[in-house]
Parts: C-alpha cells; structure tokens; sequence
C-alpha cells in the first residue's frame, strides 16, 4: 500500500465514520432503520423535516456530529504543528501548557460572564505556551528536555490556579467546571458549533498554509536560516494558530487529551513525516477518531462517559501498541 492511497485512505474516513455515528445513538425514539427511512424520504420524496426522528437528527445528533468531528481535528492538527516546530515527539497541546491555561481561561470565564469564552481561553492558552518556551529559552536555544520541564510546571501552575477556581464558585458552577474538564461533548448545540468554528477555522487554515516552513523548522535553525527564514519569528507565525485551534476546541469541549499527541504520531506512521501530508492528515483522522470515540461513549452503555476520559482510556494503550509495532521518524 503506498503513501498516496494511504493519504487518500484517511481523508475519506470521516465520510462513514460521520454516516455510521448519524445512526447510532442512545435515543430509543430513533434507531438505526428509522433515520435511513427519514433520511430516504427527505431526499428522494421531499418528507418534512419536521418529525421526532427529524429533530433527534438536525438538534441533537448534528450539531454534536460536526462539533466533535472540528474539535478533534484543531486538537490533531496543533499537536502536528507544535511537534514539528519543537522538533519533540512529547510536544503536544496537553504537554506545553496550552491546555491547562485555556481551561483556567475557560473556566474563568464561566464564572464571571462578563468575560467572553473564546477570547479568554485564547489569552490564557497563548499565555501558557509563551511562559513555557520563555521558561526552556536559555542562551537563544530550547532544549527539549528543558521545554517539557517548563511545560509540566506550567500544566502544575495553571491546574492549581483551576482547581482554586473551583474551590471558591458556588456548587451550581461547580458542576459546570468540573464536567467541562473532563472533557464533555453532550451539550453540543449548533450555537457551540457556531462560537468554536472561527476560530478552528481560521487556526486549522493558517497551520495548513505554513505547513511547508514546519518541515524547514524540523531541520533545525540553522537550516532554516540558510533558506532565509527566522526561526524565532516562524515559531511565533505557527504557535498563534495552534494555540487558536486548540484553545477555540477547549472552550466548547472541555480538556481531551491524547488526541493532539498520539493522532500525529499515527499519521506519521502511516504516512512519513512530511508536514505538508500529515498536517491535513492529522486534521481528518483526529476528527474521525474522537467522533468514533465519542460514539462508543454514548452508546457502549446506559450512562454517558466523558469524551476526555474515554479518550485516555483508549488513546494511551493504543498509542503504547503503536510506539511498540513501528518507529517515529523526524526527518523530511
């Protein structure tokens, strides 16, 4: 099997992925058979849109289908970029910081309304990943084991100032905060999917048009600065959409890990680790495996399992197997 159809192979799984989880839900009121009967007739007899199975379809399992299927690609897609730009296969939105801070920002905001959701997780997210590569920058250079560092003791600063957030909201917020960070898809609307899709849009589209220069930054800085770019200033062009992405997912879908570091990992398996492949790559196979992931969590059992703790549960066992049964290469 070659890179090309392998490359083809990932950018069409979402399409059954997305049909198969339209199909399965926990709602008794609409199984299987009676959406692809609903689903005919709106199609091919004009049926009104108008029904029970119609409002299962269009209110609740939509808007929670797409919102699942972006929040899962901008998590991919970061943790691509921010792995490739740091040269560090441990890089990943969760790692750096980027995740506890936009989830303090978040939660934040969900206490004082006044604060707008996206903007705040987005300072707070930004905030966390300068203060950790502020924190690993000595001597104009960024060693890896000292970004990883930096990076745990920024989650740990970050992940304090959340849980003192929750000590002093009242018990009604609390239960907010406390679902919110566990990573939850059930209150999916179409206005959530509305407040997160900028912001994952403009991130996702800025990442995939400098997908090129994150090869010419995993070579190193001095490769970059004899093909005539600044590698600090690259760095900053490809940590503001990251950040955007990432924190514009955390806001509407609480804290997810594994997903922004071990889909990139199974993209450059599967497919080298050429950015300008694995960047789109990562976007499609993230979205489809936390919307397959999140079908099983709402449909394995009578009660629903938080996405993020699903996610660890699966995502970290999995990512061992793979770590065991191939290598991860860094050179284009």
């Amino acid at each position: 099997m070659n890179s090309a159809f392998r490359r083809r192979l990932i950018y069409i799984l979402p399409l059954p992925v997305l049909f198969g989880s339209l199909l399965l839900g926990p709602s008794a009121s609409a199984e299987a058979w009676e959406i692809l009967v609903w689903l005919y007739g709106l199609l091919f007899r004009g049926a009104s849109e108008e029904s029970l199975v119609g409002t299962i379809v269009w209110e609740v399992r939509l808007p929670r289908i797409l919102l699942t299927f972006l929040v899962g690609g901008a998590l991919a897609a970061a943790g691509n970029a921010l792995q490739a730009m740091f040269r560090n296969p441990l890089v990943a939105p969760y790692i750096l910081g980027l995740s506890s801070g936009a989830a303090f920002g978040a939660a934040i905001a969900l206490v004082l309304p006044f604060l707008p959701l996206q903007p705040t997780a987005f300072g707070f997210g930004l905030f966390a990943v300068g203060l950790a590569y502020f924190l690993a920058r000595t001597r104009k250079t960024v060693s890896v084991v000292s970004l990883i560092l930096s990076g745990v003791i920024v989650t740990g600063i970050f992940t304090a100032l959340l849980t003192i957030v929750q000590f002093l909201t009242d018990p009604y917020k609390l239960q907010t905060i406390v679902h919110w960070t566990m990573g939850n898809l059930h209150n999916s609307s179409w206005a959530k999917l509305h407040s997160a899709a900028p912001g994952i849009g403009i991130g996702v589209i800025w990442l995939f048009l400098f997908r090129w220069r994150m090869n010419v930054l995993a070579q190193g800085d001095e490769e970059a600065r004899a093909v005539g770019l600044n590698p600090e200033r690259e760095r900053v062009l490809i940590l503001i959409p990251a950040t955007l992405a990432a924190s514009a997912a955390i806001a509407v879908a609480g804290v997810i890990g594994m997903i922004g570091l071990a889909v990139p990992h199974m993209v450059r398996m599967m497919l080298g680790p050429d950015n300008r492949h694995t960047l789109p790559a990562s976007f499609t196979f993230g979205g489809a495996f936390l919307l397959l992931v999140d079908t099983c969590s709402r449909t394995l059992a009578s009660f629903e399992i938080p996405v993020g703790v699903f996610t660890t549960l699966l995502g970290g066992p999995f990512f061992i197997f793979l770590l065991k049964k191939a290598q991860i290469g860094w050179e284009t």
